[in-house]
């Protein structure tokens, strides 16, 4: 079949096109035979070195894809050949066919397209572990994300808003600040004009702020929160070391957690597609939430798909054609 690897690790022109055989479900496993694979950084971190599959894992990249079940393993109930999924996967999205567990697959919603059930799995799965099943955010709570305009940003606006929480978020430009406006959020916050810590403190703090940039972030993040509020930290795009006064953690009862998506096991990442199936799935029919979806490229293109990423350009979701 054809997929691309990660030669070396290196750039986006380190992603390879190659052949490889199509791979065989193992017990519980599903095979999918794909027509969109989503991008995300995690891939990227990945395709650097910085990022390594779990044990048993494909090597190749890809933590999202969208098709058609072609074969099930010893074990399987609840999906079957020929039906229309999009997963969560292990690694391995940027290929013809892939492997990952039938736990890990939700139906694609109805009205959404192969190209968009293919940006849901990690985003969703990311924004709703950590946003409601990590943080707890509750309706009328004001909530802050970062990177409003990224994949995670654009899904978590929508959902904090279905949900009932107040949104706020940062962007870096006038017109990605505007389309997280349009997509819910109360305030978007230019951070090149404006500084988030005076807008929120202005507004009693944050009860819950999602982050991916970290660095000096952390600490400006700690003053941003309200009494009781809570911090969680999904990536660190700036960096995981920061000096920090956990005095004022004391002082105000905060808290700060966080987790990565990837090394869980299969049994929590089970339990998260089980409540995106009963809480959110809903919505993505009914035309509440939906994926953002900004640009498209051919499997061979990952490169370049990688390289638009990396500029930072982007506004909600990239994904490969197979």
């Amino acid at each position: 079949m054809r997929a691309v690897e990660i030669s070396k690790p290196g750039g986006p022109d380190v992603l390879t096109p190659v052949e490889v055989p199509v791979p065989v479900p193992g017990a519980g496993d599903v095979v999918i035979k794909l027509d969109y694979a989503g991008v995300n950084r995690p891939d990227a971190l990945q395709r650097a070195g910085a990022y390594d599959p779990p044990v048993g894992a494909s090597p190749l990249p890809g933590l999202e894809g969208a098709g058609t079940v072609s074969a099930i393993g010893a074990g399987v109930s609840g999906v079957a050949v020929g039906d229309k999924v999009c997963a969560l996967l292990p690694g391995g999205g940027y290929a013809e066919y892939v492997s990952t567990p039938a736990a890990h697959c939700l139906p694609v919603p109805n009205g959404l397209s192969m190209a968009e059930a293919a940006a849901l799995p990690e985003t969703y799965f990311t924004v709703f572990s950590n946003v409601f099943m990590r943080g707890g955010l509750k309706a009328g709570e004001r909530f802050l994300v970062h990177g409003g305009s990224s994949g995670i940003g654009t899904t978590a606006i929508q959902l904090a808003r279905a949900f009932g929480a107040r949104v706020f978020t940062t962007a870096g430009s006038d017109e990605k600040c505007g389309v997280c406006n349009d997509l819910g959020a109360e305030v978007a916050i230019n951070y090149r004009d404006a500084d988030f810590v005076e807008v929120l403190k202005a507004e009693g703090g944050a009860d819950l702020i999602l982050d991916m940039v970290g660095g000096d972030y952390l600490p400006r993040n700690v003053k941003a929160l309200a009494m009781d509020g809570r911090l969680v930290q999904i990536a660190f795009l700036q960096g995981p070391k920061i000096e920090l006064n956990f005095a004022f953690l004391m002082t105000r009862r905060l808290t700060i957690t966080g987790s990565t998506l990837r090394p869980q096991s299969d049994l929590a990442k089970a339990q998260i597609a089980d409540r995106l199936r009963a809480e959110v799935w809903p919505l993505l029919e009914a035309g509440t939430v939906k994926p953002v979806m900004d640009s498209e490229f051919a499997l061979e293109d990952a490169s370049k798909a990688h390289a638009k990423m990396a500029s930072s350009t982007h506004i909600g979701k990239i994904v490969l054609k197979i």
